[in-house]
Order: structure tokens, then C-alpha cells, then sequence
């Protein structure tokens, strides 16, 4: 652990307020950054209105919404990654393992293929959005249904469940992208890839409002959530309705991964890295983890769009690919440098 238990109740404050800052700081150096360059000078003259009327079109209409976007997206997959993991008990634990990804890909795949002459449009929500949120929804429903009885419900059950039904979703997709033709197969692949190329204000102004109610419902459980990582059946005999807490993080986590899926497509190892990174910082103590993942999270999202409109422009890489791409050797180094200490 990086900082102290006596540092973090001490300085907790300031600690939140740096994460803010950057939050930020990375935002507007976001908004400088892509197929043409914006200095920093130009945005101290955006609120004046004195901006050239192209880098105005840009700013307003492009990368801001799309910065606001990747700020809810990024935020609403770390915390989901952090309360699955402290349900599970398990660091290598995702919400893609009780099938929401899957589940939505599928959902958005069936209607890429079956509904791809339609120009259904509700409010900014494309019939694809919707199909992956359904799609998100019933996994998770079903995975809740199979694993919920009159004695309660068993994570571990919700966890086997959730395989299954990825490999079921898994075998949806791959089976429409079989009889797909060459168009929907590129829409399936690039959506599959994730992307925030499609944020407008609606969809941005929809994830940072979903974020602040699920952080608010999901920050106010971070008692039970440490006393919960001291085993299920410790937590009962501490007086933690353990049923409760249970549904409410699954609901949260699936609302919260279900509309980023639907309006971002698959964003790979953001909920998985961002909380193993913030728990080498301020250890597992949730009153500490939920904000600093939330921060964490929102700031790498935003760069890894800013990298993915940057290293071959104009045009753009798919943000999932950038994530995949850092994610995976943070990942690999932190497992690795977690052995040798093992070692010492």
C-alpha cells in the first residue's frame, strides 16, 4: 500500500482533490488533442467567443461531448470493477464475468443484422444502443433469477451462471456474424472494438447522471462492503443484510455497464486495472477505492480516446483496442511485480 492508513485519514481530503485536478487537467489537454490541433492559447479564448469558427465547430460539437462521454463511461466501469471485486472477494474479478458485456454484444449484434434498414432514432438512442442495453439487462436478469432462492443469493452460482451465458451470448454473436454480409460484419467488429465516435450531448449528459446516482447508492454501501470482504457469513453475524447489499451492487453494476456498453461498445480492462492500481495506492478500503477508481478511471479512458484520435490521424482507432493495448501489460507487471514480492 502506497499511502498510510494514518496519511489517508490525515490528508484524504487533498488526496481527493489532487484526483479531481487531474481529472480536469487531463479533460481540457484531451480537448487540444486530435486529427487537427487546437492550442492551449485558443481554449482561454473559447468562453470569450473570439475562437475560429472551425476550431468552435470542433470543440463544441465533437470533442467535448465526446470527452464528457468517456468521463461517465471510464468512471462507471471502474466502480463497477470495484464493487464486483469486493462481491466476489475476487481481484481478477470483472462484470464481464457475470456475462453484461456478452450479453450486450449479442443484443446490439442481433440488431446490427436484423434491424439494419432501420432508422429508428428515439432522443439520440439508436436501435443498436437499445439492443445492447436489452441485451445487458436480460443476461443479467437471468443470471440474477438462476441464482436467487429462499436461502438467498449465491455469488458463487451468479458466477458459474454468468460464463455460461457468455459463451451462450458468445455463440449469438458469432453465429449472426456467420450469416451477417460484409457491412454488418464491419458494424458488428468495429462496435465489438468499442468507440465514442457516436457521443452527442444526450448520451454524455445520460452516463454522467446514471454515474452520480449509481456512485451515490453504491458509495453510500462502503461499510458493508468492507465488512463483506471479511466473508459472507461474518458480514451476516455483523448485522449486514447481506441480501440486500447483494442485489443493490448487482443492479448498479449492471445498470451502470449495460448503458456503457450500449453507447461505448466493448471497452476492455478498465473496470479489471484501474481497481488493482488504486489498491496498491490506499489499499482495499471502499470509502477510499470508490472515488479514486471513479477519478482513475474517467482520467484513462479520456486519454486512451485522445491516443486513439492521435497516433494515426485522421483516422481513428477503435478506444477499445488503446485500452486493450495499455491495460494488458499494466496488468501482466502488476501480477509480476506481486510474485516477486511474494518472493522476497
Amino acid at each position: 500500500m502506497l499511502f498510510s492508513a494514518q496519511f489517508l485519514q490525515r490528508y484524504w481530503w487533498h488526496l481527493l482533490a489532487v484526483a479531481l485536478l487531474m481529472v480536469m487537467l487531463v479533460a481540457i489537454l484531451a480537448l487540444t488533442i486530435g486529427a487537427v490541433d487546437i492550442p492551449l492559447s485558443a481554449l482561454v479564448m473559447w468562453p470569450q467567443g473570439n475562437l475560429a469558427f472551425q476550431h468552435q465547430l470542433i470543440l463544441e460539437q465533437l470533442r467535448l461531448p465526446r470527452i464528457l462521454l468517456a468521463l461517465g463511461v471510464g468512471a462507471l466501469l471502474a466502480i463497477s470493477g470495484t464493487v464486483t471485486q469486493g462481491l466476489f472477494r475476487n481481484p481478477l474479478a470483472d462484470p464481464s464475468l457475470i456475462g453484461i458485456s456478452s450479453g450486450a454484444a449479442a443484443g446490439a449484434s442481433i440488431a446490427i443484422v436484423l434491424f439494419s434498414q432501420s432508422a429508428f432514432n428515439l432522443m439520440g438512442i439508436s436501435v443498436v444502443t437499445a439492443g445492447a442495453f436489452c441485451g445487458s439487462l436480460l443476461v443479467v436478469g437471468f443470471v440474477y433469477r438462476m441464482s436467487t432462492s429462499a436461502a438467498g443469493t449465491s455469488v458463487s452460482t451468479m458466477l458459474l451462471v454468468g460464463i455460461a451465458l457468455t459463451f451462450l451470448a458468445g455463440s449469438i454473436t458469432s453465429l449472426l456474424e456467420f450469416f451477417a454480409d460484409n457491412d454488418m460484419l464491419r458494424r458488428i467488429s468495429l462496435w465489438r472494438m468499442g468507440g465514442l465516435e457516436g457521443a452527442n450531448y444526450l448520451s454524455a449528459c445520460t452516463v454522467l447522471a446514471i454515474f452520480l446516482v449509481i456512485f451515490t447508492v453504491l458509495y453510500r454501501q462502503k461499510n458493508a462492503l468492507n465488512v463483506f470482504l471479511l466473508g459472507e457469513s461474518e458480514a451476516r453475524h455483523l448485522g449486514i443484510d447481506v441480501t440486500r447489499l447483494k442485489k443493490l451492487v448487482v443492479v448498479c453494476v449492471a445498470a451502470g455497464v449495460g448503458l456503457s456498453v450500449a453507447l461505448a461498445g466493448t471497452i476492455a480492462f478498465i473496470g479489471l486495472v484501474v481497481p488493482h492500481l488504486v489498491r496498491i495506492m490506499v489499499g482495499p478500503n471502499h470509502r477510499y477505492m470508490i472515488p479514486l477508481t471513479a477519478c482513475v478511471g474517467a482520467v484513462l479512458l479520456v486519454l486512451a480516446d485522445a491516443l486513439a484520435r492521435w497516433l494515426i490521424a485522421p483516422t481513428e482507432l477503435p478506444v477499445g483496442l488503446v485500452t486493450a493495448f495499455i491495460g494488458a501489460p499494466v496488468f501482466i507487471s502488476m501480477l509480476y511485480q506481486r510474485r516477486r514480492l511474494a518472493l522476497l
